[in-house]
């Protein structure tokens, strides 16, 4: 009967060791696993960034969906313009005299490709719409719109993505308390995005530490 107790006591110990581990242990390995994942998820928000900024440099609105946004990217052309001054003389009607105008010229240049300028010889932009290592295959999900603010209408997008889908096989509790981050330091809420439905923003929610992750 000793030996039994003596055997029950060690794997209480054993058990209760193991759990006071995981406490500590745990939360250091959500964080290592959260910063690797998040920064492959940046990446890919930076490039749908890059490419609505560019849709809509050409365009004057931002894209509805990917299969558009791709295609622009593929076939899209940056025209490029130069500005100079110019000036003549015109008769004036009111004064009866010749007045000097001033005028400023705008001359196309040229064209330049999206692709070429965006992505050079890569064609990762083909799959920019797939969240990197997500279970089932999901996608970002993205729209665009107009909103009006102080008088001016003004095109904006949203791409996101909730960081259950990204932290899939992560601990709940541990998940449960991501998503109620409310620090500078963080990915606050329950998603990663980049732009907004609501302002005239093409920011990320990604604090600064992602931003040198993705640009090493």
């Amino acid at each position: 009967m000793k030996t039994i107790i003596q055997i029950v006591l060690w794997i209480a110990c054993i058990g209760l060791g193991y759990a006071i581990y995981q406490s500590v242990n745990g939360p250091i390995e959500f964080k290592k696993v959260k910063q690797e994942r998040f920064a492959k998820v940046v990446s890919k928000l930076k490039d749908i960034k890059n490419s609505q900024e560019a849709y809509k440099t050409v365009t004057g609105k931002y894209a509805n969906d990917f299969k558009g946004l791709i295609d622009f990217v593929e076939r899209g052309k940056y025209t490029i313009t130069q500005q100079r001054d110019s000036s003549f003389m015109q008769f004036d009607e009111t004064y009866k005299i010749d007045v000097l105008k001033e005028v400023k010229i705008i001359d196309t240049l040229g064209f330049v490709s999206v692709k070429d300028s965006l992505f050079k010889k890569d064609d990762r932009y083909k799959t920019m719409m797939n969240v990197p290592g997500a279970p089932n295959g999901e996608k970002f999900t993205m729209k665009s719109s107009i909103i009006e603010k102080s008088g001016y209408k003004a095109p904006v997008f949203e791409a996101k993505v909730e960081k259950s889908v990204v932290l899939f096989d992560q601990p709940k509790t541990l998940l449960e308390r991501e998503n109620s981050h409310a620090s500078v330091e963080e990915v606050n809420g329950s998603t990663i995005k980049v732009g907004s439905l609501d302002e005239v923003s093409t920011s990320g929610n990604w604090p600064p530490i992602y931003d040198k992750k993705t640009d090493k």
